[in-house]
């Protein structure tokens, strides 16, 4: 399952905003740059899904900076996909739908979604499980058009490494409460990505130690 009820409290800080609107400050903190990238790859139209929309921040923020593309959040936890609703709302925003409840850990999710032009996923795999990664970059794969467009976002080991304290720490945090999670390794991703028919574009260094992959399908 995506959603992990027992996790650390540096795993996903939220507070509540107004009414059902959830807030993260580090949602608001990397929306700049993760968008900054984001508006370099994607299409000039077309169908967006991202994967994992958290308190909907994100995809209410990408949105309004670019109101060609026709945006589809999708989240597990039930407080979450409220939060989503409310963003929309108060954003008056039209070419965001309905939030989908979606556990992109399960196998065959792929099948109940239409294809998209571009997928966003930001802070997820370091919060799953290996097996979870796979079945969800799989079907991730599968629900992407041919020449479309990935960008997967979020802290990983650097060659089997973790490469600051800070990374150390949090990790290390993961792992003490579930050994089944934590940082991915940069090399297996890539590996994952080819095995997937995902071709890796570019590696994005991101602000706070953080990577970005953009990824295309290739057939």
């Amino acid at each position: 399952m995506v959603y992990r009820t027992k996790l650390p409290d540096t795993a996903s800080v939220v507070n509540s905003k107004d009414g059902e609107r959830l807030f993260s400050a580090s949602a608001e903190r990397n929306s700049a740059p993760i968008i900054n990238v984001v508006k370099r790859i994607v299409p000039n139209s077309g169908e967006a899904l991202e994967i994992a929309s958290g308190t909907g921040q994100h995809i209410a923020k990408l949105a309004l900076t670019l109101p060609n593309l026709s945006w589809s959040p999708s989240e597990v936890e039930p407080q979450r996909l409220k939060s989503i609703n409310a963003w929309i709302d108060k954003e008056n925003l039209l070419n965001i739908k309905p939030p989908i409840h979606l556990d992109a850990t399960e196998p065959g999710w792929a099948e109940s979604l239409p294809q998209y032009d571009f997928i966003l996923l930001v802070n997820l795999l370091h919060l799953i499980s290996w097996n979870e990664t796979k079945t969800l970059i799989s079907e991730l794969s599968k629900t992407l058009k041919k020449n479309g467009v990935v960008f997967i976002y979020g802290p990983f080991l650097r060659t089997g490494k973790l490469t600051s304290e800070g990374d150390k720490i949090f990790h290390n945090s993961l792992i003490q409460t579930d050994p089944d999670i934590g940082y991915k390794n940069d090399s297996d991703m890539l590996t994952l990505f080819a095995n997937s028919s995902l071709s890796h574009l570019e590696t994005v260094v991101m602000p706070a130690n953080n990577l970005g992959f953009v990824l295309q399908k290739d057939k």
